[in-house]
């Protein structure tokens, strides 16, 4: 009973960041989510007692597999700018493979300062980006001579504009070329002289990257989901 109670929610959540990805927060409702997840509307709200608590459980989610593939590309033996550079290439994939990413964006920009949601997914993606940033600093990465305030900037700013392209509904074959001609021209001013030739600024190999999508979904969206993977190389 318990199993089929958790399915049923994490079905939830996933009709949650489809419908608010695609309609928005004010316009998606909980008759359409309930609908899109197949459930009644009374199985909704015995998991989710206002459209906020579903909205935060979809920025949690997305949170959870931001998270998830940073650690993933630490463990794989990555250095932290080749763990960023390899994070903003997983976020440019999953802007269009996993609605909870685009949702979690479009959720904090539309319910900014609504004191139900405790979430903010745009402040916990800088937050990694930045994490990775100083712990390449603090690994000698980064040139000696650079002032910090503006490094950070800088590549924060990059990081934030990549959902900004995506949602021109810009082909992510587009999207991942010019992920990679962002780290082309802003490496070389990053690191120390000539140091920009040991880092890879496309798409990671397939044994470095994170998991795919659906091995860390753990039953979101359904199996016909389940083969998309995070780092599949495609430019369809």
């Amino acid at each position: 009973m318990q199993e089929r109670s958790e399915r049923t929610r994490r079905k939830l959540v996933h009709a949650g960041a489809e419908m608010f990805h695609r309609n928005g927060y004010a316009n998606a409702t909980l008759l359409e989510i309930a609908a899109y997840a197949g459930v009644t509307k009374g199985a909704l709200y015995f998991h989710f007692a206002s459209k906020d608590e579903l909205a935060e459980a979809v920025q949690l989610r997305g949170c959870e597999l931001l998270r998830a593939s940073v650690r993933e590309l630490r463990a794989s033996g990555s250095s932290p700018l080749q763990a960023l550079v390899d994070t903003t290439h997983w976020l440019a994939l999953n802007l269009r493979e996993e609605p909870a990413i685009p949702a979690s964006f479009r959720i904090t920009k539309e319910c900014a300062g609504l004191p139900a949601l405790a979430t903010d997914f745009h402040r916990v993606w800088l937050a990694e980006v930045c994490g990775l940033l100083r712990e390449a600093r603090d690994a000698g990465e980064l040139r000696a001579e650079g002032r910090w305030e503006s490094i950070e900037s800088l590549v924060a700013a990059a990081a934030c504009g990549i959902e900004a392209l995506a949602a021109t509904g810009m082909p992510y074959a587009e999207l991942q070329r010019r992920v990679s001609g962002l780290w082309s021209l802003m490496l070389p001013g990053l690191v120390p002289d000539g140091a920009e030739r040991r880092f890879r600024v496309g798409m990671p190999d397939p044994d470095t990257a994170p998991r795919r999508v659906g091995d860390v979904r753990d039953g979101y969206g359904g199996d016909h989901h389940s083969s998309c993977p995070v780092y599949s190389g495609s430019s369809a």
